[in-house]
């Protein structure tokens, strides 16, 4: 089922999260463990991130060095499908993402989740690869998101990267893209910022989920300025709880985004991290609380591999 189709016609604030495949050599049963613990509170999607592969160098036997090539958390196809098997009444959303994947691979992974009847997808351009300061695309891949998300589109119109098949079948993905309410860190502006969102809009994505933000305020500005600009799909705002105190300086950086005063402050009281956890989730729910009140059509939580404060939200929210 298209989420995007759900998000227009929910008469209620849905609820969804974000997952991470587990590392290599781990098994799904930790991870099915977490996932039980939210499956009470009906979520309507649960994303599950692709991670780019990482490159580093190791002495060779002639001397010199070679290249290896690490994915530290292979599955992303695999374990969208044994969600969905696993959750029947729960849609998976495995993301898709243009860092160090050309536009074959794309089309492999597309017909891979084409067969294995996942619909959702989030598409995104991704982060630098390891150890680069900067994006860099594949020769043969895609620069930005909106690029990708027409790759899309021409599949779901049965248009294949090579010319001489002939009667290919249709897919019939939903395509979810990323809105920076505190705009991307490597925009120049927020108006540019969403000009970029617009393009991938306009390519075809059908409904937009956020970077994270801990300020309402920020996020129903900014929304009121993608309306003003011809965005019209659903847009669901995400948020994450905090874990530990390190977060309020890290979290900006990373992200490039603002932490409310009242929230420092509360923070900076706190005499350990079992106390900023509590903050963590008690300020989310209230963000969800605000937000719902606002008329999103649905709340999504960044877990970061932890699910028990996401469901203490859950259980104060949905």
């Amino acid at each position: 089922m298209k989420i995007a189709e759900i998000l227009k016609n929910t008469k209620k604030a849905l609820f969804s999260f974000e997952i991470v495949p587990p590392l290599k050599g781990h098994n799904l049963e930790g991870l099915y463990e977490k996932l039980d613990l939210l499956a009470e509170f009906n979520p309507l999607n649960i994303n599950i991130t692709y991670h780019q592969d990482e490159s580093v160098y190791v002495p060779a036997e002639n001397g010199l060095m070679r290249k290896k090539v690490i994915r530290k958390r292979p599955g992303t196809v695999a374990l969208a499908a044994a969600i969905k098997n696993r959750y029947p009444n729960v849609e998976t959303v495995p993301h898709l993402i243009c860092g160090g994947m050309t536009k074959q691979d794309i089309e492999n992974i597309l017909i891979d989740l084409n067969f294995l009847g996942v619909e959702n997808i989030l598409a995104l351009r991704g982060d630098p690869a390891v150890g680069s300061k900067y994006f860099v695309p594949d020769l043969e891949g895609h620069a930005h998101t909106d690029s990708l998300v027409k790759q899309i589109m021409d599949l779901n119109k049965g248009i294949y990267l090579d010319k001489e098949l002939k009667n290919t079948a249709c897919t019939n993905f939903s395509v979810a893209v990323a809105g920076y309410p505190e705009k991307h860190l490597e925009a120049p502006n927020a108006e540019i910022d969403l000009q970029y969102l617009k393009q991938k809009v306009d390519a075809g994505a059908d409904y937009i989920v956020t970077q994270m933000f801990f300020d309402n305020q920020k996020f129903f500005e900014w929304e009121k300025r993608c309306r003003e600009i011809g965005i019209t799909v659903p847009i669901v705002p995400a948020i994450k709880p905090l874990g530990k105190l390190r977060d309020i300086q890290t979290i900006p950086q990373i992200f490039s985004l603002d932490m409310p005063s009242d929230l420092v402050k509360e923070c900076m009281k706190a005499k350990d991290d079992s106390e900023i956890y509590q903050i963590g989730i008690e300020w989310c729910i209230n963000q969800s609380k605000e937000l719902i009140a606002h008329g999103v059509p649905a709340v999504h939580y960044f877990s970061v591999g932890r699910t028990e404060n996401v469901r203490e939200i859950a259980k104060a929210v949905f």
